[in-house]
């Protein structure tokens, strides 16, 4: 059953392809990406908890939203899924997880979103699709460009545990994030 949130009544609800079905019980592969507070992040070489999230892109306010992207399932929602992870972050934190957001965008893209919506843990840029690729993740074309699909990985000691894919509605997605972690803890 999918629940609305104020955000998304209307939106078109993604449905899962099956696409993320491979990736539990995954390691996770090392792969160096360049963070928004300047250092290089190996997702595989992180022990404890880990919860990544994948966006396709964070608008930005000097640039209207491009039209139809809000007739893709599950691709609007990038800036309230962000903040609902910022709101949450104390109770991540309290809990073990260390958080990141990922997406293709690039680190200044990344960068500028981080600091206007005040996020308070980083943003990993997969350049050329390196993560994206080695877990064989969802993706999908718009404009042009090649853009990663909504998803996240919870891993525990550098081995997924949990994918929640898709995700819908973006927002609220963190109280998921929270009870499976309260509900799965080592």
């Amino acid at each position: 059953m999918t629940r609305q949130t104020p955000f998304s009544e209307g939106l078109p609800v993604p449905v899962d392809d099956g696409a993320c079905d491979h990736l539990e019980g995954m390691r996770l592969p090392s792969v160096p990406m360049p963070s928004t507070e300047g250092d290089v992040v190996d997702l595989s070489r992180l022990s404890g908890v880990v919860v990544v999230y994948f966006y396709p892109r964070i608008g930005s306010p000097d640039r209207p939203t491009a039209a139809g992207w809000g007739d893709i399932p599950g691709a609007k929602g990038c800036t309230p899924q962000a903040c609902d992870f910022r709101d949450h972050y104390g109770e991540l934190k309290a809990l073990g997880a260390t958080v990141f957001g990922a997406s293709a965008q690039s680190t200044d893209e990344q960068k500028e979103a981080a600091g206007r919506l005040e996020l308070t843990f980083p943003l990993l840029h997969d350049e050329g699709f390196a993560l994206a690729g080695a877990l064989k993740l969802p993706t999908f074309e718009f404009e042009g460009n090649r853009l990663i699909k909504r998803l996240t990985l919870i891993a525990v000691d550098g081995t997924i545990r949990k994918v929640f894919y898709p995700v819908f509605p973006p927002d609220g997605h963190a109280e998921e994030v929270i009870e499976w972690i309260q509900s799965n803890s080592r």
